[in-house]
This record gives C-alpha cells, sequence and structure tokens, in this order.
C-alpha cells in the first residue's frame, strides 16, 4: 500500500494519470463513432499508415509526431476518397494505404542519419514517457471533440446510423466524413505514446464494445466509453507497475478483461 502510495507522488505518473484521462476523453468520443459507423478496419489501416510518418520524421529531423498527423490526416483523406469510388473497393483502399505507409516508416527510419532509432516506442508506446506538451496535445484534442460533438451532435449521429437518410435530409454528409476522419487520425497519432501503432485501435474500441453492451444510446455509450477507458488505464498502469510490463499492452489487457467479465456478466443474467 505504501508503495502505490509513493507511486501516485512521482510526476511522470501524475502525468500518466493525466494523459490517461485526456486520452480516455478524446477515444471515448470518436471512438463511439467508429463502432456505431463499423469504421474499425479503415481505422486500423489509418494507425498503420501513420508509420510512415513517423518514418519521415526520424529522417528529416521534423517531431515524428507532427508527421505522423500529417500522414496520419492525408491517409484518412485518401481512403475516404478511394472507398467512395467505384472502380475500387474500401477494403482495397485501406490496404494500399496500410501497406504503404508501414513500408515507408521502415524505409525513412531506417534511412535515417545516426543510429538506428528504438521503433519500439512507437510501435507499443509507453504512457509513462509522456511529456507536458503530449498531455497539452491530448487536452487540446478533448476539448475540439467535445466543442464538435456537442455542436453537431445530430448529424453526427445521423450519419453514423444512416447516412442515406442523413443525405436526404440535405446534410454535408461529406464534409462531416472528412471531418471525421481527420479526428479520428489526429486521435491515433496523439495516443501513440499511450499504446502505440500496433495497440492504439484497440483504445478506441474495446472501450466502446465494453458500453455498447449496456446501452444503445450514443450519448450515453460515449460517457460509459470515457469511465470505462480510464477506469483501463489506471488498471493497465498498476499492473505495469506491479508486474514490470510495457505499460501500452497491460491497459489494452485490462480494457479486454473488462470486457469479457462484462460480457460474461450479462450472459449469466439473461440464463437467470
Amino acid at each position: 500500500m505504501n508503495n502505490l502510495t509513493e507511486l501516485f507522488q512521482y510526476t511522470f505518473f501524475q502525468h500518466a494519470l493525466l494523459g490517461s484521462l485526456f486520452a480516455s476523453i478524446a477515444c471515448g468520443i470518436i471512438g463511439t463513432y467508429i463502432v456505431t459507423r463499423r469504421l474499425v478496419f479503415i481505422s486500423g489501416g489509418i494507425t498503420h499508415a501513420s508509420f510512415g510518418g513517423i518514418g519521415i520524421g526520424l529522417y528529416t529531423g521534423i517531431s515524428p509526431l507532427l508527421t505522423a498527423a500529417i500522414f496520419a490526416v492525408l491517409s484518412a483523406f485518401g481512403v475516404e476518397w478511394l472507398s467512395k469510388r467505384s472502380d475500387m473497393r474500401e477494403d482495397s483502399a485501406i490496404a494500399v494505404f496500410w501497406t504503404f505507409g508501414m513500408a515507408v516508416g521502415i524505409i525513412f527510419s531506417f534511412l535515417a542519419p545516426g543510429f538506428t532509432p528504438d521503433l519500439s516506442s512507437f510501435l507499443f508506446g509507453n504512457i509513462l514517457t509522456i511529456t507536458q506538451n503530449d498531455i497539452l496535445l491530448l487536452g487540446a484534442l478533448g476539448v475540439a471533440l467535445i466543442v464538435f460533438f456537442t455542436i453537431f451532435l445530430q448529424p453526427i449521429v445521423a450519419i453514423a446510423f444512416d447516412r442515406e437518410f442523413a443525405r436526404s435530409q440535405q446534410m454535408p454528409v461529406a464534409l462531416f466524413e472528412y471531418l471525421l476522419m481527420m479526428f479520428i487520425a489526429l486521435t491515433i497519432v496523439a495516443c501513440l505514446r499511450m499504446v502505440g501503432i500496433v495497440l492504439a485501435i484497440s483504445l478506441l474500441t474495446l472501450p466502446q464494445m465494453t458500453a455498447n453492451l449496456f446501452t444503445h444510446r450514443f450519448k450515453r455509450i460515449i460517457f460509459l466509453s470515457i469511465g470505462i477507458g480510464y477506469f483501463s488505464c489506471i488498471g493497465g498502469l498498476l499492473l505495469s507497475y506491479q508486474y514490470q510490463i510495457p505499460s501500452g499492452a497491460a491497459i489494452i489487457f485490462v480494457s479486454i478483461l473488462i470486457y469479457a467479465a462484462s460480457k460474461l456478466i450479462l450472459l449469466y443474467r439473461r440464463k437467470d
């Protein structure tokens, strides 16, 4: 108990808790749209495509997160544009950017001057190394998402559940889809420090899937997802500290345990 009390006094752990809160808010909001709209595979493609930006950043000496954000947003727009074309299937468009981003990232990271960079931090993340700038980025993104979803919740919900109905109501569906894809890309990049490329998509889907077991209301899923996501982050951090395992993987492991436990509880109640 004393060890845990001391842990909360460390600055790096306080940063991790604050970063987890802002990440849970951002992922809870945009992740609800991803799960409702069934964009999990697209989001996975954007996640891996962002690795191309990281490689370019390491090669040019520019901040890898900045180049990853630019690369991810452009990839998101590219997937959205190609998937709307009649001569290309959506899964093919995703595969193009997924593989292209990974290839570019690997090539440029190994061409980077100096020592070969340690890519594990970008692939698997480490929330205990996040800085004040990372926290500010997550906080600003969270505020932007709260404002955007508060103002435009009705058209977002309409597009998420039935885009053809939204189009019939003269809503600017294409504009909203591109804006939401941009937010998906930015949220993924903002969470790279926490869980890395390999696990980022889990943070955007597992809490929402768990919340969806208990409610189908869009707003309620958002609020539940934020709570479940933050609880998973805290649990993962404590598990990581206790057993000296990577924090990103621990967070996702706890998220899966919460989902499995929720599923089992609901199944048990239905039997009764």
